[in-house]
């Protein structure tokens, strides 16, 4: 994969949800939608609900769908952070450039993602834990749109 892609999606990444980056107009009835753009790079992220969710991140390049990845997810316990999942994605790895690092821990929380795949096809699922109780977790896939 490029490297400027990946910089530009981390960056996006990083601007939007991670960042506590402003929503724009919702596509969609109830949505939560997010966008980053340089030039002619696109990048949005949408989903729906709060506690329970799911959503799509994308990127465009010249108006072309390049990539994506969809990501399903539940709050299982308390007391949940949105802000420290927040702060787990800002440290978003150039080498997986999917959710969040393999293990990203602060306080009581601890921050965990593992993913099969590599950029053009991948899975995984990352998860939050306080205190050793698991109260929070994330299902997504995605890659190249050909």
């Amino acid at each position: 994969m490029d490297k400027l892609i990946t910089a530009f999606l981390i960056r996006a990444k990083r601007a939007t949800y991670a960042g506590k980056g402003a929503e724009t107009t919702p596509s969609r009835p109830g949505s939560h939608d997010l966008m980053y753009r340089e030039g002619e790079l696109l990048y949005y992220d949408t989903y729906l609900g709060g506690d329970r969710f799911a959503g799509e991140e994308a990127l465009w390049i010249s108006g072309r769908p390049y990539w994506s990845m969809n990501y399903a997810g539940r709050v299982t316990g308390s007391p949940f952070s949105g802000d420290f999942l927040k702060e787990a994605l800002l440290h978003v790895p150039e080498t997986r450039p999917f959710r969040g690092p393999e293990s990203y821990e602060t306080g009581d929380y601890a921050y965990r993602c593992s993913a099969e795949g590599d950029f053009s096809w991948f899975r995984g699922k990352e998860t939050i834990s306080s205190r050793g109780e698991l109260i929070y977790e994330c299902f997504f896939h995605g890659g190249l749109i050909l």
